[in-house]
């Protein structure tokens, strides 16, 4: 016979005390710490628990009993649903300094190596319409909030209830099936909105149906958004065509949305028969326009596929890419910039990780050669693509695993790099690419992190053969608890 469990408590009046990780705060409870979503330091509030392991606890707020002094009113209708912008509550002052106490403390926990003062974080140009792209789910459900199903009338008893309203909007954790509606979104300008909500209303006007995640069928599957500086705009629509076609729905949807829309130039669409969302192994089809953007860079310009990589909020994109250069070039860095050895004239640069070769061509002019190497094959083909377009002719790209393709061999054909330049994904450097990047002695090494945490364990590595002479944290993503920063590593 199951045992019955105890009920948790609710906690009443607690004090919420700091930040914690993924957008979270925290307050002490016994000897628990627990974490509690949408709430910032300094709030007095009611906390129902809802999870409780031995050392952390989980809870919700029921009821705000006194809001903090430093909390921010919300601009967007859809906080406190949406996990997108879950920092929108503190002021922007606020979010830098938490940001930049999370990288010091990141790396001093976790990495344990020594550190010299840490630069200011340097915020984003913008902090509203930043973002270059976008990703919108479609589903047959939308996500109720909690205050929406408890005003719902009694189900009827056939056809389905108000659960089964389509929607487009952005996939809700914990409920995989479900799109949370988003009538607004302030991560990019206004056009994006209109046209998402005109797919939207045409589809339902038209009857065209909505993708079921857990059935896999339905038309309707996705809509992708790209903009660039030089003021071009690329949509991709997603489409799942059933047995029983969807072709013709999906060119007249297509032609709409292309007579509606002058202003975007490459429209763009695919059917996706998979079990999930991803498009980098999908053919996708050009509607309207050349299938690509491009992208702008002081004097350089970058060429933007659909399946491409560029960093999401281009004007930080520059700064951060900025500093990466001045790292692998410069001798005025650092705390300790007097112990730094001259930066050696024409380096031969590696660039890890390299991407579209956004930083390998950025950094090419001052280089004797940039070799960069990257996973994705159409990512090294933008690359090369993105040389080519610049005149630019010393950079060499190589597709495949990053372990597998930088060996010693490699460096003996390719010379030992002057610079490593470096930036993974939030898993960091797998531990053979780090033993070659040490085997491989460059007198630099610039590490570039989404992920300060990984950046560390890589660094505390690293540390036998390296020691860090800057640090600079750089925010990407305002309102949210995402940030990258900047390392520079001397060789000792």
């Amino acid at each position: 016979m199951a045992r019955n469990k105890k009920p948790l408590p609710l906690l009443e009046g607690v004090t919420i005390e700091a930040t914690a990780a993924e957008g979270k705060c925290l307050f002490h409870w016994n000897d628990l710490v627990v974490f509690v979503p949408w709430c910032v330091p300094g709030d007095v509030c009611d906390v129902q628990i809802r999870r409780k392991k031995h050392s952390y606890a989980e809870g919700t707020v029921e009821r705000f009993v006194q809001y903090s002094g430093v909390r921010a009113t919300p601009f967007c209708q859809h906080f406190g649903n949406c996990g997108g912008c879950k920092w929108q509550h503190l002021p922007y002052s606020e979010q830098l300094r938490m940001k930049q106490q999370q990288v010091a403390d990141q790396l001093t926990r976790i990495g344990k190596v020594a550190l010299p003062a840490i630069r200011p974080i340097m915020c984003s140009v913008k902090t509203r319409e930043y973002r270059n792209k976008l990703d919108f789910g479609c589903a047959n459900r939308r996500y109720l909030t909690r205050e929406q199903l408890l005003s719902l009338p009694p189900a009827p008893t056939e056809g389905g209830g108000a659960k089964e309203v389509p929607a487009i909007g952005f996939h809700v954790t914990g409920a995989f099936d479900k799109i949370l509606p988003i009538e607004k979104c302030w991560l990019m300008d206004d056009l994006h909105n209109r046209i998402r909500n005109e797919i939207r209303d045409y589809a339902v006007q038209h009857g065209l149906s909505f993708f079921d995640l857990r059935q896999q069928v339905g038309l309707l599957r996705g809509v992708i958004f790209r903009n660039s500086a030089s003021g071009e705009l690329m949509v991709i629509i997603q489409f799942h065509y059933d047995q029983t076609g969807g072709e013709r729905e999906a060119l007249a949807l297509l032609q709409h949305v292309a007579d509606r829309f002058p202003q975007i130039t490459s429209l763009m669409y695919l059917d996706n028969q998979k079990c999930n969302d991803t498009i980098a192994d999908q053919l996708i089809l050009s509607f309207k326009g050349p299938g690509y953007i491009y992208e702008l860079m002081e004097d350089l310009r970058f060429k933007v596929g659909p399946k491409s990589f560029y960093q999401t909020n281009t004007e930080q994109a520059y700064h951060l890419y900025a500093v990466a250069r001045e790292f692998a070039l410069s001798s005025g860095v650092g705390a300790d910039a007097s112990l730094l050895s001259p930066p050696i004239s024409k380096p031969l640069i590696y660039d890890l990780y390299t991407g579209t070769g956004t930083i390998a061509n950025f950094v090419a002019r001052q280089a004797r050669q940039v070799i960069g190497i990257e996973y994705v094959p159409e990512a090294i083909e933008d690359a090369r693509a993105n040389s080519a377009i610049n005149g630019i002719t010393n950079t060499l790209f190589y597709a495949g695993d990053m372990k597998d393709i930088l060996t010693d061999d490699f460096i003996d054909r390719h010379g030992r790099p002057d610079v490593i330049i470096t930036d993974p994904p939030r898993a960091g450097m797998h531990p053979d690419v780090v033993k070659t990047i040490v085997r491989a002695a460059p007198g630099r090494i610039v590490y570039v992190s989404c992920n300060p945490a990984t950046q560390a364990r890589d660094l505390q590595v690293l540390d036998a053969q390296y020691r860090v002479a800057a640090v600079q944290p750089v925010d990407m993503f305002p309102h949210t608890p995402h940030v990258e920063n900047v390392v520079l590593l001397i060789k000792r």
